[in-house]
C-alpha cells in the first residue's frame, strides 16, 4: 500500500515537473562561434586518471574524436 501512495506521488511530481518545463517559452539556442569544418579551439580537460591534458597534445600524433552527452551523469 505504501509504495503505490510513493509511486503514485513520484508520478505525480514528474509530470507536473515536466508540465512546468515544457509551458514555459524558451528562446531560440545562440549562434556558434564555431562552425563546421572549422578546426577546434585548444582546451584541456583532466583524463580518466586525473591527469591534465590539452588537444593541441594531439596535433599530429593521433586522431581525436569529441562526443558530448548532453545531460550525462547529471540530475537533468
Amino acid at each position: 500500500m505504501h509504495r503505490t501512495i510513493g509511486g503514485l506521488l513520484m508520478s505525480a511530481l514528474l509530470l507536473g515537473t515536466l508540465a512546468a518545463q515544457t509551458a514555459a517559452p524558451q528562446s531560440p539556442p545562440p549562434d556558434p562561434k564555431i562552425k563546421v569544418g572549422d578546426t577546434a579551439p585548444d582546451f584541456s580537460l583532466r583524463d580518466q586518471t586525473g591527469k591534465q591534458v590539452k588537444l593541441s597534445d594531439f596535433a599530429g600524433k593521433k586522431n581525436v574524436v569529441l562526443a558530448f552527452y548532453i545531460f550525462a551523469f547529471t540530475g537533468g
